[in-house]
């Protein structure tokens, strides 16, 4: 009797070990991953030219993850959908709050004077900014992109080329060389 008891047991231990018990996969809530998708989705929406869609998602992904450098690239998206669809204002707001979350790409400078030249409004960005000149070096490169759009192009060198040398190690120098060397003419 005490025999078969024991096979028994060990008979239902093995069927328990060889039986493929799994622990149930468990759903984890990752906003960040979850505005990662959002982005990716807006930006299929946008190459589908669905711009309601696109916005929608950019919009969501933002709310998702704000405050982060990845977040500056949403609204930079979202930036960029409302240029196509001629919301410069809307676009503005967007370029200014990518630089506010990530000061270090070039990229967003060029997309928030571009929304200053759909708003014609170069000429009172230029007086703003060089009256911010000296509080922020990095005003210095939104005024070098302001003078070239302006027509000023050796004034925008000339301050692009002051910050490359006042701030050497940035991240976004280098954006501002390449940039500098595709504008000026090779002799």
């Amino acid at each position: 009797m005490k025999k078969n008891a024991v096979v028994i047991v060990a008979l239902l231990s093995m069927m328990f070990f060889i039986s493929g018990y799994t622990r149930p996969d468990v759903y984890t809530i990752d906003a960040t991953k979850n505005a990662i998708i959002h982005n990716n989705l807006g930006l299929n929406a946008l190459d589908d030219n669905n711009y309601y869609e696109a916005v929608q998602e950019f919009i969501l992904a933002i709310a998702l993850n704000p405050k982060t450098q990845a977040t500056a690239v949403y609204y930079n998206n979202l930036g960029e959908t409302y240029m196509k669809i001629g919301y410069f204002k809307e676009a503005q707001s967007c370029f200014e709050n990518s630089i506010k979350q990530y000061t270090l790409n070039f990229l967003y400078y060029q997309n928030l004077v571009k929304s200053f030249k759909a708003q014609k409004i170069i000429g009172s960005k230029i007086k703003f900014y060089e009256n911010q000149n000296k509080k922020n070096s990095l005003n210095m490169v939104l005024l070098g992109l302001l003078y070239i759009e302006n027509g000023d192009f050796r004034r925008g060198i000339i301050k692009l080329d002051e910050f490359c040398m006042k701030e050497p190690d940035l991240l976004i120098t280098s954006g501002v060389r390449s940039y500098l060397k595709g504008i000026i003419p090779s002799n």
